[in-house]
Order: C-alpha cells, then sequence, then structure tokens
C-alpha cells in the first residue's frame, strides 16, 4: 500500500571506503561520516558520484486540535492561526532560521479553526479543528486517507520542483498532547512516560492532560498495530499530513529532517505502515519532552543536536541543515590520501581518539 523502495546497501561499502579514504583518521568526523553514508545510500547509484543537497524545502503543517479546549495547554486554540499570520509574515523563530540557513518555506493549513484564504498558505483542509479526542474519535479514517492524498501530492510538487530534502514541521495548539495519545497507544507504555510539559504547563495542567490522555485510549480501545486508526481516534490534522509526507518522501527517495516531538510521532506512524521509511529519516534534534526522548530510543535515532529546544515550527530541524552541507561538501570535496599525497597510516576510532 506505501510502496518504499530499500536503500542501496550494495553501494554501502563502496561509499564507505571513499569516506575512509580521505586525508583523516578513520571514523574521525563522526556523525558527519554517516551522514554522507546515509545520504550516498539515498542518491547514489556510483560511488564515485557526486552528492548534493538542492532547493532544501521546510514544510509547516498547522491544524487545531478540539482537546485544546479543554485546558492543556497555556494558549488557546486562537494562537494556531495567529501564528500562521506571523509564519506569512516572517516574523517566527522558523522564518529567521530558514532565512539563515537557505530553506525554502512552505506553510500548509491542515484544519486550523478558519480558512485564512491566503496566497501564501497551501490550503489542504480536512476540517476546522478536530474533534476533542478524549469524547469522540478525532477524525475518520476517510480524512486520515485523504491528509494522506493532499501530503503526496504536495511531496510530488516540491520533488517535481527540484527539491530533494524535505524538512516537517507544525504549529497546533494542543498537538502535543495528540502526539503523547498517538505514542501511548502505538507502544503500549503508561501514559505518564509519554505526556510531557509542552510549551511550560504548571502541574494541575499536566495532571488534567494526563487524565485526558488516559480516558480517550480507554474510550478508543486501540489496536497498536493500525497506526491509521489511531491517527483517526487521536491524532491531528498536521499530524496526519506530516506522516503522509514522509510517507510520499520515502516512497520518492527524499531523505526527511525529522524535528521534534509531534514530528517524531509521525515518524513512528509513517514506520509502523511502512517499515522503509525510516531508512530515509534523519532526526535533527532531541527535544526537552520526556516523550520525544523515548520515541527516539524506540526508533533507534541519534539526533544530530540536543539544544534544549521545545518550539515546534521545524526549528530543531531547520538548524541541522548545516550538518548536512558539511557531509556533502567533505564528501565531494575532501582529498583523498593519493591525491594529498599523504600516507595512509590506519588508525582505528579509539587509537584516532588518544593521539
Amino acid at each position: 500500500m506505501y510502496p518504499v523502495a530499500p536503500l542501496k546497501h550494495s553501494l554501502a561499502a563502496a561509499i564507505q571506503a571513499r569516506i575512509d579514504n580521505k586525508t583523516k583518521p578513520l571514523g574521525a568526523l563522526g556523525e558527519i561520516e554517516k551522514l554522507a553514508l546515509t545520504l550516498g545510500q539515498i542518491q547514489l547509484s556510483d560511488a564515485s558520484a557526486a552528492l548534493a543537497i538542492t532547493r532544501p524545502t521546510m514544510l509547516v503543517f498547522a491544524g487545531d486540535h478540539g482537546i485544546a479546549r479543554a485546558g492543556v495547554s497555556i494558549a488557546p486554540s486562537e494562537v494556531t492561526t495567529q501564528m500562521v499570520h506571523n509564519f506569512v509574515a516572517g516574523g517566527a523563530a522558523i522564518n529567521v532560521f530558514c532565512r539563515q540557513l537557505g530553506w525554502a518555506i512552505k506553510v500548509v493549513d491542515c484544519g486550523i479553526l478558519a480558512p485564512l484564504s491566503l496566497p501564501e498558505v497551501i490550503e489542504q483542509r480536512l476540517g476546522a479543528g478536530t474533534a476533542p479526542f478524549h469524547e469522540a474519535p478525532a477524525m475518520t479514517r476517510e480524512q486520515v486517507e485523504q491528509g494522506f492524498a493532499y501530503a503526496k501530492s504536495l511531496v510530488q510538487s516540491q520533488v517535481a520542483d527540484g527539491c530533494n530534502l524535505l524538512a516537517l514541521g507544525e504549529m497546533g495548539i494542543g498537538n502535543t498532547s495528540s502526539a503523547a495519545a498517538i505514542m501511548a497507544a502505538l507502544t503500549g507504555l503508561p501514559v505518564a512516560d509519554c505526556v510531557g510539559r509542552g510549551t511550560g504547563i504548571d502541574d494541575a495542567v499536566l495532571a488534567r492532560k494526563q487524565a485526558l490522555i488516559a480516558q480517550a485510549l480507554a474510550l478508543h480501545q486501540l489496536d497498536k498495530d493500525d497506526p491509521v486508526a489511531v491517527l483517526a481516534a487521536v491524532g491531528g490534522f498536521e499530524v496526519v499530513q506530516m506522516t503522509g509526507a514522509l510517507l510520499a518522501a520515502a516512497e520518492a527517495g527524499v531523505p526527511v529532517l525529522v524535528d521534534g516531538f509531534i514530528a517524531t510521532a509521525a515518524a513512528l506512524c509513517a514506520v509502523r505502515l511502512a517499515p522503509g521509511v525510516r531508512d530515509y529519516l534523519i532526526f535533527a534534534h532531541q527535544s526537552e519532552e520526556q516523550g520525544h526522548q523515548r520515541l527516539l530510543a524506540l526508533l533507534q535515532a541519534r539526533p544530530l543536536l540536543s539544544l534544549g529546544l521545545r518550539l515546534g515550527e521545524g526549528t530543531g530541524a531547520a538548524l541541522a541543515l548545516p550538518l548536512l552541507h558539511a557531509a556533502v561538501n567533505f564528501y565531494n570535496q575532501m582529498a583523498s590520501f593519493g591525491e594529498a599525497g599523504v600516507d595512509n597510516v590506519v588508525e582505528s576510532p579509539q587509537d584516532s581518539a588518544t593521539s
């Protein structure tokens, strides 16, 4: 149902050999070398060819959540719409980082409270916010499938325009509640292990948030092996479209920089639907949400950055782009031992660390 081609593991040895033959001790560039290997397996049919990043694009998905009306956040749902206006005006953190680092940015209305009809916003609405999922399903399965279709079309259009690297961000008051509920439903972990303080709620709101998510899980009796049902019951319109974007990007052979807790919950859904998606995911950072740290471990992900971020919007993914450029450039431009006329003294990583 979700065709995802496996990575070209047959090239892994040749790509690694090219990396190892650069003028450095083995493994001395650490995670940058691993990035080059990953990108090489995704992009190359010949290990001697060059890597490239073209038209990197940040997709910011926005949606509102019915559960926000139950007081699980420090802000009301209206802030989602206000922040979308801020994105359009170029005044949010994600705009600043995208301008600085060379990202194109696309803002997608997946279902905020009311349509904006702004030419700068891509309208892919699934509704006017989800239903409060502690009382009823957040949406229907048909809405989930429509969200996947919208996201696939969007990803395909970006790839057709020359984009070969995507990143996902989000905006939606209440969406850490949705992400925590998805995580608990798909993993079976206790709700308390999945729920965090989001943008900074106090103890009383945290307790309410935990209780409402537990109520939702008891209400829906979800099957952890049916991610579409989980998304329909407790997901968000933006989480659904992020999941669809991850599936579509992997199908197109395009890597995705995954941002924080919300995006990683979407990644868990996508990987459960199509395990091959995991090979195309690069995890940008570890956020302050306790659930995010557990999700990263479940996905066997080692994030590139740990900066204490808890904003969302795609900010952590945006900040990781220079590391991917470094991986591409060292692979393409760094001399081999033979080219540089340097003796190739092979050291183990442990030896080089103590030399």
